[in-house]
């Protein structure tokens, strides 16, 4: 095992601080989504610390509640590379590096060595992990468009998401999301 994780716990976005989500369901919508996905796997969890929390969602602010709670786990945080590149722009990113070890897959496009020299000046950089997972060529924005048009999304989320999207109506989907 590459980082030997005890659990995996999902943390919705509350308010999103650097972007709109497009097409946005809802916090609470999210969160159904989320749970749905991680059903039956007791090695994954929800945190609803974003969702409960007032204001923006930054990812140090999640990281000290986490860390708070649970003093004695070892947190990781587990990003692809595009965003693992963006670091320097997040709200204390050095905050982040030093509450958890941010575990790095490569995606298309983002490759480790642009990585590590983006976010070399930040203190804590070295602290990065990079791990090898296969590529999977599927977004949120992918699965966010394909519903807006229409389209499919079974086999690229699981099918009680996929259920769920079409029953709400999410991202303008029509009847034809969840079917095929």
């Amino acid at each position: 095992m590459q980082l030997e994780l005890d659990k995996v716990v999902f943390v919705p976005t509350g308010e999103a601080p650097h972007r709109q989500i497009e097409q946005n369901p809802g916090a609470q919508a999210r969160l159904r989504m989320c749970e749905l996905a991680i059903e039956g796997n007791d090695r994954f969890e929800i945190s609803r610390a974003e969702l409960d929390r007032p204001g923006p969602s930054y990812t140090s602010d999640t990281l000290r509640q986490l860390h708070e709670s649970q003093p004695q786990d070892e947190l990781f945080l587990i990003l692809g590379s595009d965003q693992a590149g963006n670091l320097l722009s997040w709200h204390e990113p050095e905050a982040v590096l030093e509450l958890a070890t941010v575990a790095v897959v490569e995606r298309t496009g983002s490759h480790r060595e642009g990585v590590v020299v983006r976010i070399a000046k930040l203190k804590g950089a070295e602290r990065l992990r990079f791990f090898h997972m296969p590529t999977v060529a599927i977004s949120s924005t992918l699965v966010r468009h394909r519903a807006a048009d229409g389209k499919p999304i079974r086999y690229l989320v699981p099918d009680s998401v996929a259920d769920y999207v079409e029953q709400n109506g999410l991202y303008r989907a029509s009847a034809a999301v969840a079917s095929d």
